[in-house]
């Protein structure tokens, strides 16, 4: 195998075995704490979703990268393309719309108690799930040229205006239609990344001035903790701010594309990589950062294991210190 397809391989193949647990984890967990608490907490809500939708892209996108590089060919016929490409649009625009939202979502939350913020924070709480209803159906409707263009490889000679994915090519046939979608979707991403900065942003300087109000507190009281609110906002930015690095390099490719009539194949692995890792590092960041999840693992380790060393009649056997 070429010294590039080797590492190629192993680059996706990483991608697969770092983020198909880890978002599955995600899911798991967020559907264990509903059922033990019997509420549902928006922002466990959104991250569940952003979960789903890494799951999908990994398995639309960086798994048929991966079995591509180790030599398997010829794995999708036209129907199969339209469905995976489908799916792999669909779900990394829900990625990119969830992520926008959470960071939105996590600003209202610690915006000032002011008339419209308190009125923003109530309207979206109870409005989490029609929100992420109506993005999924906006997703599942603007992608129809996925039907339209793509379609197996087939030896036959495409138009110059073709984005070669793996085993599907996606064919513009003429440059207007090349350059207007992707100028369409860019637009889209530059307005949801716009909303994730800002709100970002806004949380940044809401920490800093909970910084400065209580300095004073702090030095005299090293061990006090910070609120939830404060380290959730804290893990939202840090998950913004590797979205906006991946997708950031992603999209610059994508505009460099635009200029260009026959788009290199080693150029789009790159730009699938770059936009594929979100969905594999993401849940890294989510893990690390949500104490809700640390707790739930930590209860239902426990409540495992005191099942097993429970008998059938129900008594918890344990061993005596004086024995």
């Amino acid at each position: 195998m070429a010294p590039y397809l080797l590492l190629k391989a192993i680059g996706f193949f990483l991608l697969v075995i770092v983020g198909i647990p880890g978002n599955t984890f995600i899911i798991l967990q967020f559907t264990y704490i509903k059922s033990k608490e019997k509420k549902h907490v928006p922002s466990n809500i959104i991250l569940s979703v952003l979960a789903l939708a890494n799951v999908l892209v990994i398995f639309s996108r960086i798994i048929p990268q991966s079995l591509n590089a180790i030599g398997v060919e010829n794995l999708l016929d036209d129907i199969e393309c339209k469905f995976v490409i489908y799916t792999y649009r669909v779900s990394r625009a829900m990625s990119i719309c969830v992520t926008s939202l959470l960071s939105c979502y996590q600003c209202i939350l610690i915006a000032p108690t002011t008339r419209v913020w308190v009125y923003l924070k109530s309207k979206v709480t109870k409005n989490i799930m029609g929100i992420i209803i109506i993005l999924w159906i906006i997703n599942f409707s603007i992608y129809p040229y996925c039907f339209l263009s793509t379609n197996a490889k087939k030896n036959v000679t495409n138009s110059p205006y073709t984005l070669h994915l793996v085993y599907c090519d996606s064919d513009f046939l003429t440059y207007t239609a090349y350059i207007v979608n992707g100028i369409f979707y860019t637009i889209r991403d530059v307005i949801f990344v716009g909303l994730m900065t800002l709100a970002s942003s806004y949380m940044v300087f809401i920490l800093l001035s909970h910084e400065k109000n209580v300095k004073a507190i702090r030095s005299s009281n090293k061990e006090q903790k910070l609120s939830a609110e404060i380290k959730a906002s804290r893990a939202v930015i840090l998950l913004v701010v590797l979205y906006v690095l991946l997708f950031g390099l992603d999209n610059s490719m994508w505009v460099y594309t635009l200029t260009l009539s026959n788009v290199p194949s080693d150029m789009n692995d790159i730009r699938i990589f770059l936009s594929s890792s979100y969905a594999a590092l993401s849940p890294i960041v989510i893990i690390l950062t949500n104490p809700k999840l640390h707790r739930s693992w930590i209860l239902s380790n426990k409540h495992k294991f005191s099942q097993k060393h429970t008998g059938s009649t129900g008594t918890v056997y344990s061993v005596s210190k004086y024995s």
